[in-house]
């Protein structure tokens, strides 16, 4: 009787895995569906400044919670994190002071801004985080779960099929770009719960999932740049162009350059903790 019970056992992380794939599955679901029963809502643009802000606090908050893990002292503590917290919030307020005031709208003659605003914060981001060996310490101290997890915020990147219905986005982009953000936001929580859980193939899901949030940008960018005016456009030439204005912009200028900053650590976090385990 108990190898009978035993052989039909639910796997209970398999089932945890799958209904976090559902429910984030039915947040992106949701998120698209009220854009779409409610098209005066997002040009508001509250919807877009409660997310950030939401989004822009958790980052802090788990910054702090991982310095709370280490041995640091509470002054060196406090200091790590505004270190942290004061150029990126100034970044914020910057992007979005620019960004209503028009600074990125796309023109066809101009030089494309946008670019600019998505790679040099990355550029910068990498150098500075990745020679810290404050921020290696806190990374070695915090699951590397929460990287992850944290990108759940990923699936409301749907609205940009929301755009493309209310035709303010070309299709070549905002598909793509729109899909492929709420499939990493999705996969987001199941992965970090394969990684936190122990599970055999948890660190080789992390790794894929990073490298494909990386290419879901890569994509995105690329087709983004070929559907803005400007002297790259060969697409969406009837579309106009609401990647680069507000509120639409700050997902480009901000959100972006967040995201692939996140991925980078959590791929250096991975890393270090294979070398510790090799040892």
């Amino acid at each position: 009787m108990s190898t009978l019970s035993t052989a039909f056992k639910p796997d209970t992380s398999q089932t945890t895995t799958i209904g976090l794939m559902l429910f984030g599955g039915a947040v992106a679901a949701s998120w698209v569906g009220i854009n779409l029963a409610f098209p005066a809502l997002a040009p508001t643009g509250i919807p877009s400044a409660v997310l950030r802000l939401a989004i822009h606090l958790a980052v802090l908050t788990g910054l702090w919670l991982g310095l709370a893990r280490t041995e640091f002292s509470a002054s060196r503590r406090i200091n790590i994190w505004l270190g942290v917290a004061i150029p990126f919030t100034l970044w914020l307020a910057v992007a979005w002071n620019l960004a209503i005031n028009d600074f990125f709208r796309p023109t066809v003659t101009g030089v494309p801004k946008l670019p600019f605003a998505i790679f040099a914060p990355v550029i910068i981001g990498l150098f500075v985080l990745l020679r810290s060996k404050s921020i290696a310490t806190v990374l070695d101290a915090t699951p590397a779960s929460w990287l992850i997890a944290l990108q759940v915020y990923r699936i409301f990147g749907g609205i940009f099929i929301v755009n493309w219905v209310n035709g303010t986005a070309a299709g070549a982009f905002a598909w793509p770009a729109g899909v492929g953000d709420m499939l990493t936001g999705i996969m987001a929580l199941p992965v970090a719960w394969q990684l936190a859980s122990g599970a055999e193939n948890g660190r080789r899901a992390a790794i894929a999932w990073n490298i494909f949030g990386l290419l879901d940008f890569t994509i995105a960018i690329t087709m983004g740049t070929l559907t803005t005016p400007g002297p790259f456009q060969i697409l969406g030439l009837d579309i106009p162009a609401s990647l680069g204005t507000y509120p639409t912009v700050l997902v480009p200028v901000f959100a972006v350059p967040s995201s692939i900053l996140l991925h980078a650590l959590s791929i250096w976090q991975l890393r270090r903790i294979a070398r510790r385990q090799e040892k």
